[in-house]
């Protein structure tokens, strides 16, 4: 059994493609278990500022238009930052 001092978060991307250094984030799920094991989930649409490739999207099943009106990972990082904090 986990020993649980602050939340742990464990996280799930889909993204672009492969490339850590060309590919970007469409989608961020979250789970963050607090030391009392109540968990909670999160799940963030990212616009990625490029095109989802048609072999990305066959992947996760995420399309250009799911991501359309959909903040980019610069603006939700404020957010994350603060969900993440102590974690």
């Amino acid at each position: 059994m986990l020993n649980l001092r602050r939340p742990l978060v464990v996280f799930d991307l889909e993204t672009t493609g492969v490339s850590v250094t060309h590919d970007r984030i469409v989608e961020i799920c979250l789970l963050k278990v607090f030391p009392d094991f109540r968990e909670e989930i999160r799940t963030y649409r990212v616009n990625p500022g490029i095109p989802i490739p048609a072999g990305a999207t066959a992947v996760h099943g995420i399309s250009n238009a799911d991501v359309a009106d959909k903040p980019s990972f610069k603006e939700l990082s404020a957010e994350l930052n603060i969900y993440l904090r102590d974690c």
